[in-house]
């Protein structure tokens, strides 16, 4: 209906418009260019002009360039909003702004407006009153309106916009403060009055939107990009050079989406030859011509976002210059980068990965991070960064000369034997060698030569000043590559390939306790199933500022008890996750020695019987574990589960009967995730009341089971609920539908009456008008047919 209401108004011109005051400097005809978002375009002006007599907030909400202004200058502009309000006004704000100011700037400029339309109209009576009034009665008293104050000014815009409906665009806003500052003088005449906001942070827009509803700006698709290319380089409707669109296409697709990319790197091949050649070299350089070309006038825009942040959030932005273009990073790992290069300020009460997990939200939130996948509970899984924010990072970080210390080390080992890539960040470009002496290993002095590339040798200029260690290192076909670690180390990753001959041996002094500083060990070597599981040393033990583990192919032994004056040294305190292949959880004072832990990953494959004293049995001592995951689970009925555990992954454990879920129900209260694969078996599963009350997600896959006797009841506060592979299930519960909380329902590869019966749901909760619950089959979200 709005679309038809739309194309009625087309022709016919605005009843009141006032002009924008304090528009951003772009040429007018960049200013109205469409791009690709006519249906947010049309959502806005619906959401404007329906709905809810009081005043309300409408936020559109993106990163910079991505087009916020040019979509609310194209609703600002339309007939159709120009009918629909008595008064339209556009206020730009910007990070910094005085209201004083812009109030005046407005009443100066409608003054002048109103002189213009006297000396055009002799027949004026019927005009504005509100600031032409104020202005006289003002001067009347000896002060002219250039006299007031900000609090008058105010009071001025209210009686103006009193009784009348209105819209104001509230352009670039930064911070809640702006709008406070604003909204006393902006009256609820309960006449459809609305506000609408761009801003490039969420924690401006989510205090003030209606049931936290905002429009969200998404990048152009290819087609779309290209499109606009086309219209910025061609002019509308215009495309006289067909033997361009294939590297014109590519060129567009280096802007990965990003309008303001487009407008400005359109507007330079606009003023250039149309050559395939120079089109070609600009292809190979989108990031640069769009960050130098029209006097850096992308690069200061975005500029804006790297300025505005909080100081401790600098270097964690800057920071992301290390992974490539287009690198999807996994937040948990970006999380423990961080920590290592010691970005995170101690906040009392939490830990280091909490106050990380905060840093990462409120870089998304300023969309300066961009999230591309959530978890089933909403955390972020991996995210990325836009390739010109990536440049500025570069840029920035350069300039300010960040990272100086080397405090992560990434090694990852290729097949190849004459592949030599830097030592400290695996990246294969162009390399330098470096003599590095003095190096601990096996407790003897040495010297090494390993390979370092061009960006570390340009961040690390002084590698020789710091001491080093070696902590590993790998015999190859009788030679032996060794891999120096700085004992300055935070973070070290290590990866080794699969070698189907097996000949590659990994040894491990006990020279890694000197890497004292260490807080993030991840062990990768790529055995098959089939061989033994590697030892980690004892000394592992000795390190107090570990706080991740994971050696997925590795036993970790008990410590050897060292004492100094009676106080143990054994003790792990900061470690917060373990993955391995297995320890001896059974005895304990190995448990006592990890009292912290909050995530624990083993895995039982390769151990028999006569290894039980591996088994997990008395976990109840760690009493702050929240995550558990556990393969090839020998015994449930011997674990005792501490009650902190949220979070329950099982696999390959089927020798389990499905009555034995009451055991995990009735002793973790707390359980909100619930994730099970290959594991239970049986013909029918009925859950107790009772016994999963807080659970949020719930994921079964490859299970056997036919008959799922589940009701509302038995899951109340159920959020997601996933189910692969599940060919036996005859149906899901109807009554499943009817929990309040439930979401999102997730079906891959399942059997056609698993579907059908989803479906059911589905429009069973419709009729019933619940509309929030999504089904999804195989990715694809299904719907219901009007």
């Amino acid at each position: 209906m709005i679309k038809e209401e739309l194309d009625d108004v087309q022709d016919q011109q605005p009843i009141v418009a006032v002009e924008p005051v304090g528009l951003t400097t772009l040429p007018s005809s960049e200013r109205n260019t469409t791009v690709g978002s006519d249906d947010v375009l049309v959502r806005v002006i619906d959401e404007l002009t329906r709905g809810e007599s009081n005043l309300q907030i409408l936020p559109v909400v993106g990163m910079g360039g991505i087009g916020k202004t040019t979509l609310t200058q194209n609703a600002f502009d339309h007939p159709y909003i120009a009918n629909s309000f008595d008064l339209r006004i556009w206020f730009t704000i910007s990070q910094e702004y005085r209201v004083r100011d812009i109030l005046l700037k407005y009443f100066l400029n409608d003054e002048k407006n109103k002189e213009d339309d006297k000396k055009d109209k002799e027949d004026d009576e019927k005009k504005q009153k509100c600031p032409t009034d104020a202005e006289e009665k003002n001067e009347e008293k000896g002060k002219s309106l250039n006299e007031l104050g900000a609090a008058e000014l105010g009071e001025c815009m209210h009686k103006h916009l009193f009784g009348r409906r209105y819209l104001i665009v509230m352009d670039d806003v930064w911070s809640f403060k702006a709008w406070e500052d604003f909204m006393k003088y902006l009256p609820n005449n309960g006449n459809g009055s609305r506000v609408l906001m761009t801003t490039r942070l969420l924690d401006v827009a989510r205090p003030l939107c209606f049931d936290n509803h905002y429009f969200t700006m998404n990048f152009l698709d290819d087609n779309k990009s290209w499109d606009l290319l086309c219209e910025k380089v061609f002019g509308p409707k215009s495309h006289p050079h067909p033997e361009l669109e294939e590297i014109g296409r590519k060129i567009a697709k280096g802007c990965r989406g990003l309008p303001l990319s487009v407008v400005v790197i359109g507007g330079l091949l606009a003023k250039s030859n149309k050559t395939r050649e120079y089109w070609e070299y600009v292809a190979k350089n989108v990031t640069s011509f769009v960050n130098f070309g029209d006097d850096e006038y992308c690069s200061k825009i975005l500029f804006l976002s790297y300025n505005n942040l909080p100081i401790h959030l600098k270097p964690c932005f800057l920071y992301m210059k290390v992974f490539p273009e287009d690198h999807r990073i996994k937040a948990s790992k970006l999380i423990k980068l961080w920590i290592g290069e010691g970005f995170m300020k101690p906040i009392e009460g939490k830990s280091l990965e909490e106050v990380a997990e905060e840093y990462l939200k409120d870089l998304t939130d300023r969309n300066l991070i961009l999230i591309h996948k959530r978890s089933r509970r909403g955390n972020i899984n991996t995210c990325s960064v836009h390739d010109i924010m990536r440049e500025l990072c570069i840029r920035e970080s350069n300039r300010e000369r960040l990272i100086r210390l080397p405090k992560v080390q990434r090694i990852a080992l290729s097949e190849r034997t004459d592949d030599r890539s830097c030592f400290l960040c695996s990246h294969p470009g162009r390399r330098h060698g470096i003599f590095l002496q003095g190096i601990v290993v096996r407790m003897r002095p040495t010297v090494v030569s390993p390979s370092l590339c061009n960006e570390c040798n340009n961040m690390y200029p002084d590698l020789n000043r710091f001491r080093w260690v070696k902590v590993f290192e790998r015999v190859k076909y009788q030679s032996v590559e060794t891999f120096p670690q700085p004992t300055t180390l935070r973070y070290l990753e290590f990866q080794a390939p699969e070698d189907p001959l097996r000949v590659d041996k990994f040894a491990f002094p006990r020279t890694i306790s000197l890497l004292w500083t260490l807080q993030t060990l991840h062990l990768y070597v790529g055995y098959t199933s089939a061989d033994p599981l590697l030892l980690l040393p004892s000394e592992i033990w000795e390190m107090p500022q570990l706080r991740h583990l994971n050696a997925r192919q590795f036993v970790l032994c008990g410590p050897l008890v060292r004492s100094v004056e009676g106080k143990d040294l054994n003790i792990l305190n900061n470690l917060s996750t373990l993955s391995v292949g297995g320890f001896k959880c059974s005895e304990k004072d190995v448990v006592e020695r990890i009292p912290n832990l909050k995530k624990l990953n083993v895995s039982y494959l390769r151990f028999g019987r006569d290894d039980s004293c591996y088994y997990l049995r008395d976990l109840a001592q760690l009493n702050k574990l929240e995550s558990l995951y556990e393969l090839f689970c020998p015994s449930l009925e011997q674990i005792i589960f501490p009650t902190s555990l949220k979070k329950l992954s099982l696999s390959m454990t089927r020798n389990f009967p499905w009555g034995q879920m009451t055991i995990i129900g009735s002793s973790l209260p707390n359980l909100e995730v619930l994730k099970l694969y290959r594991a239970f078996r049986g013909y029918e599963w009925i859950p107790v009341e009772g016994a999963f009350l807080r659970l949020k997600v719930l994921v079964i896959g490859l299970c056997y089971l036919e008959q799922w006797g589940a009701e509302d009841i038995h899951f109340p506060n159920l959020q997601s609920l996933t189910l692969t592979s599940m060919n036996s299930l005859k149906e899901i519960p109807l009554s499943i539908g009817d929990i309040c909380t439930l979401q999102f329902i997730h079906l891959d590869r399942c059997s056609k009456s698993v579907i059908k019966s989803a479906y059911e749901i589905l429009e069973d909760q419709e009729e019933k008008g619940n509309e929030s619950l999504q089904v999804y089959v195989d990715g694809k979200q299904i719907l219901v047919p009007l």
